[in-house]
């Protein structure tokens, strides 16, 4: 498979159990891509207490990590994020009220060339580590989206069953290319 020309910083992101996770090293296995996992989930299910703004605070900064790292490679090949700074900085805002001003300021930086926001049409699932269920995914959903369309970010919104998620990313993905 040819290497993406254009779209070279993918994220994909949305509501919790909207099937980020499942897309996202989808999409990376199809197309030999780098991928990062989501960060903020591996780090709270190894926290032996509820997690504290520090705790965020540490999750942005890895996540900035990350893309600091993509941008310091010297190829064309694309990288796969499950998750971004988009959910990081709603997530403050819903849990504490207060966003870091280095969150936005990284946001402000960022070069993403593509963000797939994941519509709650799936069932959600809980697993311990999730906390917004119920219409409250919604309401998140419409946070993205505003975050996203705030920064100028390019989206597409990603409904449907597992394959068809997959088949409308790389649809895009693909269109994306040959232009």
């Amino acid at each position: 498979m040819e290497f993406l020309k254009d779209i070279k910083t993918l994220v994909v992101t949305g509501p919790e159990s909207t099937g980020k996770t499942t897309l996202s090293k989808r999409i990376a296995e199809h197309y030999n891509a780098i991928y990062f996992p989501e960060y903020a989930r591996s780090y709270i299910s190894q926290l032996n207490r509820p997690y504290e703004y520090r705790d965020l605070v540490k999750i942005a900064e890895r996540q900035i990590e990350d893309f600091f790292y993509r941008s310091q490679l010297k190829n064309n090949k694309l990288s796969v994020y499950d998750t971004g700074l988009i959910i990081t900085k709603v997530w403050f805002d819903v849990v504490y009220r207060q966003v870091p001003d280095f969150l936005n300021e990284a946001l402000k930086k960022l070069k993403i060339d593509l963000h797939l926001l994941c519509y709650p049409d799936i069932p959600w699932i809980p697993d311990g580590i999730r906390e917004n269920g119920g219409e409250r995914r919604m309401e998140l959903f419409e946070k993205y989206r505003a975050e996203i369309e705030s920064y100028n970010f390019d989206y597409i919104i990603i409904k449907g069953n597992e394959d068809e998620r997959f088949l409308t990313a790389k649809q895009y993905i693909d269109s994306a290319h040959s232009l």
